[in-house]
């Protein structure tokens, strides 16, 4: 039965929408809970939806050709046909874990908040489902204009999650977070129109469609001008260095659902972005800037860890050791070689795994204690011994030890990025034994030594949904920790066309003057 379903799904000659279908149906649920006013009701409604949802993405992989840099399960409509605008989908080795993870996250967020939301939790669970639809948009979208309406529209859901469900400071970190991602987006959207336009100027065509515009060739002028615009929106979103300053606001003041989703995929897309834009499009300009993006990557690992070791607030700690470890993720992808950038990629899953699994921790200790001062715990192994295992094996994934997830990314990252630029790259090896320090002090801080604070004694150990939670996630940290293989081969085909693209402007910028014009028009036939 399931081989029938899947050769359904994976029909070219039915044209099986199963990308529109994973995207929307949490939308097309939000509708209809907002219909509704049974709280169970909601609550079914809900979890069918996300469920139905990473059901049909779990297809993806399983039914995925890898080798080829192709799209698969492509889907295409005419839209604003004037403009050149299409409903444009499809996922390929770069995206489809991606995906993955976004619903695999939004599942074990709706479990999380089964009983923990106290009020609105109708809204609540629309904000959820919508932030789902637009992040899954995000990374299926083929089309530039259509990209930019799912990543700008994603603020909305996560602006109120943090505003109305967030901390004491939520009205300042949620405008903050918004603001600081506008600006970037701005820059983004005129890169975009830029290559949009260039794209109509050699072709009398207009289209935003992305695969038609890296058939167009960009002068090194403006790529430099669009690269430059491209990375404003990207790096806000990532965050890096020195762009980060909403994010430790917005991780402590959002609820633990906000902050799973924002580290796990939101953080994401800035990285995605990119991958998948800036390096195939931009082929010229990402490597005239390699030496700055390494730089700024590297300094986001050390600025990063080093202030997490000065963090006294559990939540803001983990914060900024995304700042770090999403500096691995940059480093890696501009090493612009093989290992590098699937380091890179596949870093970016295992951060979305690891830190949602710091995330979620947060959560449990503060439902049952309502503070995040590390000052306030301390023994707690004792207490909860069996959140206190879980919560050392997903540290153990976050520090990169070796059998989690976290040490495949990382040796790739480094290996990489030692190939491209081993002086800079060499200061990257700080930010590992740092991310040792603040974590394992960290853990030591909360559940070693004597259990001395009465409050503490009363704490009730992880109930079946939360063990759930974490026995889904620990799964994930020991497959892609010990047996890597699948998810790497997946992203194999597309990573080697970026790198291709990547060589041939080496090649070119070596080649004697009488080569280059028979190289340029080759590689353009082969595009």
């Amino acid at each position: 039965m399931l081989s029938t379903l899947g050769e359904i799904l994976a029909s070219d000659q039915i044209g099986f929408p199963i990308l529109s279908l994973m995207t929307f149906i949490p939308l097309a649920a939000s509708v209809m809970i907002a219909m509704m006013k049974d709280g169970q009701m909601i609550r079914k409604v809900a979890l069918i939806a996300t469920g139905t949802a990473f059901l049909l993405s779990v297809f993806l992989p399983l039914l995925f050709e890898g080798g080829t840099a192709d799209m698969q399960f492509v889907e295409q409509y005419t839209w604003i046909a004037p403009l050149g605008i299409t409903y444009h989908v499809g996922v390929d080795g770069i995206s489809i874990l991606l995906v993955v993870l976004t619903t695999f996250l939004s599942v074990l967020t709706l479990a999380f908040s089964w009983k923990g939301i106290e009020h609105y939790f109708k809204q609540y669970v629309i904000c959820l489902l919508f932030l789902e639809t637009m992040v899954l948009g995000v990374f299926c979208a083929l089309d530039l204009f259509l990209f930019f309406l799912y990543w700008e529209i994603m603020l909305i859901p996560m602006y109120f999650l943090i505003k109305t469900w967030g901390g004491a400071q939520r009205d300042y970190a949620s405008l903050k977070f918004v603001l600081y991602t506008l600006v970037g987006s701005v820059l983004m959207l005129v890169g975009f129109v830029i290559l949009y336009l260039n794209h109509h100027t050699l072709t009398g065509i207009y289209s935003f469609d992305l695969i038609e515009i890296l058939k167009a060739p960009l002068s090194r002028t403006k790529q430099l001008w669009i690269f430059s615009l491209l990375f404003f929106g990207f790096a806000f979103k990532v965050p890096m260095f020195p762009f980060h300053t909403w994010l430790p606001d917005a991780h402590v003041q959002a609820p633990t659902a906000g902050s799973v989703l924002l580290a796990g995929v939101l953080l994401k897309m800035g990285t995605y972005g990119f991958v998948r834009f800036s390096l195939p499009l931009l082929p010229e300009a990402s490597i005239y800037f390699v030496p700055l993006m390494s730089i700024l990557g590297v300094i986001g690992i050390i600025y990063g860890a080093l202030l997490a070791l000065a963090q006294d607030d559990i939540k803001k700690l983990i914060a900024y050791s995304s700042i770090s470890h999403l500096g691995f993720v940059i480093l890696g992808i501009f090493a612009l070689n093989d290992m590098g950038i699937q380091g890179g990629i596949i870093q970016m899953i295992n951060h979305g795994i690891s830190t949602s699994g710091l995330f979620f921790i947060v959560g449990f200790l503060y439902n049952r204690r309502h503070t995040r001062a590390i000052s306030e715990y301390g023994g707690l192994a004792k207490q909860v011994p069996i959140l206190a295992g879980f919560y050392l094996l997903i540290s153990m994934s976050s520090l990169a030890f070796p059998g989690t997830n976290g040490f495949v990314g990382e040796l790739m990252i480094l290996l990489g990025a030692m190939k491209t630029n081993w002086p800079i790259a060499s200061f990257a090896f700080i930010g590992v034994l740092l991310a040792g320090a603040y974590l394992l002090w960290l853990y030591q801080r909360i559940m070693m030594g004597e259990l001395t604070n009465p409050e503490n004694k009363k704490l009730l150990d992880l109930d079946r949904i939360e063990i759930s939670i974490c026995t889904a996630l620990t799964v994930v940290i020991l497959w892609m920790g010990i047996y890597p293989f699948p998810f790497l081969k997946m992203m194999d085909g597309s990573v080697t066309f970026i790198t291709n693209r990547l060589n041939s402007v080496e090649v070119l910028a070596k080649a004697p003057e009488t080569e280059k014009f028979v190289l340029k028009t080759k590689a353009l036939k082969e595009d």
